[in-house]
């Protein structure tokens, strides 16, 4: 009952509560960004993105630092401050990685506190703009209190923010090894440009061995490889959203 019930709230969310956001940047944009923060996702990514001049997004749950998710070590402080001196941008999860269909109000707010403090303890005063859902689970009470609290919030829709996107729960393609192969990676990055969309790409762990969730290295520099033939922009996802801002305003 209880998964059949959280099926229903995700779909609720996917298509109630959306607080619209025109999206027409001068140019299509693809954004770059790691969920959870392995540490391959800082020591393998971080050398290919600073390669190719490319800046990505990093959300943060504070309590994974140190520790380990699905038998991946994840990020250490270090690893958050030299991301973040690199340029960077980190935002923000909940403090333990739990999905807000297992919170109400009160524990969402108080994870959500958590980890702003415990992040902005770290990076010098840094407040995180903005938020992804762990696990890509979305609820309408939570998207209503992640609009009041975040600039924006992204989800797991696939799919290219085009036209009018719900700016709680933008649309996003997994940057997964047991995924990529199904997409049309030229048609969704020829789709992005043609009709100047936004296009984000969401992944974990980058190793030659990844899990269900992570990418290759491989697959990292075919996604930029492809993403800049098609002649997008490539932006962090608060810096992307910023512009599509000044663009609507």
């Amino acid at each position: 009952m209880k998964e059949r019930t959280d099926q229903f709230r995700r779909r609720a969310a996917r298509y109630l509560g959306r607080d619209p956001l025109p999206v027409q940047p001068a140019q299509g944009v693809l954004s770059l960004s790691f969920d959870d923060f392995p540490k391959s996702a800082w020591e393998v990514a971080g050398p290919i993105l600073k390669d190719h001049g490319i800046l990505a997004t990093y959300y943060v749950a504070g309590g994974l630092c140190d520790g380990s998710n699905m038998d991946k070590v994840q990020f250490s402080e270090r690893d958050l401050q030299e991301a973040f001196e690199a340029g960077h941008e980190v935002g923000c999860h909940t403090f333990s990685h739990t999905s807000v269909l297992r919170l109400d109000a009160k524990g969402l707010k108080a994870e959500l506190d958590r980890n702003s403090d415990w992040v902005a303890e770290r990076l010098d005063g840094h407040r995180m703009s903005h938020f992804a859902y762990p696990f890509g689970d979305a609820s309408l009470g939570a998207k209503a209190m992640l609009g009041r609290r975040f600039a924006h919030s992204r989800g797991v829709t696939d799919g290219v923010n085009t036209g009018t996107a719900d700016r709680n729960n933008l649309r996003a393609i997994g940057l997964e090894s047991r995924r990529l192969p199904a997409y049309d990676l030229e048609g969704l990055m020829a789709e992005t440009a043609e009709n100047k969309g936004w296009l984000i790409a969401y992944g974990h762990d980058v190793e030659t061995n990844p899990t269900p969730y992570g990418c290759t290295p491989q697959d990292l520099e075919r996604v930029i490889t492809l993403a800049r033939q098609a002649g997008l922009s490539i932006l962090p996802v608060s810096s992307a959203f910023s512009m599509i801002s000044a663009k609507s305003a």
